[in-house]
């Protein structure tokens, strides 16, 4: 099965839909022009659409709802979670400013301080 995401006017993920591999098929070869084809005419003419990947071969990451297509990256962009992480290019996905301590307890991001807090245990 393929995937494809549903992008609105600003390039957001609004949804993601399930394709039979069978509607990708153009003389034997899987097409994602195929797959738009056939969900433009699914969806009564919406043309907006990108093929996703689960095991990320194509668009960096797996489209979520929420998540930007960026076409110059080509590549799927989870909502940023802090405003101080910044983009992995590499990835496309967010990085801390600070790397996470690797000491074996749990952490949870305090944006006001731009560091790692443990979690309280009993």
């Amino acid at each position: 099965m393929a995937h494809f995401a549903k992008l609105d006017e600003n390039n957001v993920v609004v949804e993601v839909n399930v394709v039979n591999n069978n509607e990708l098929l153009q003389d034997g070869v899987e097409s994602e022009a195929k797959g738009i084809q056939f969900l433009t005419e699914w969806s009564g003419g919406y043309s907006n659409w990108k093929q996703t990947s689960y095991n990320r071969k194509i668009r960096k990451n797996y489209a979520g709802i929420g998540y930007t297509y960026d076409p110059v990256r080509d590549a799927f962009i989870p909502p940023q979670p802090f405003a101080s992480w910044v983009l992995n290019e590499e990835t496309c996905l967010w990085d801390a400013p600070v790397a996470m301590p690797t000491d074996g307890q749990l952490y949870n991001w305090d944006e006001a301080a731009v560091s790692w807090v443990a979690v309280p245990t009993e």
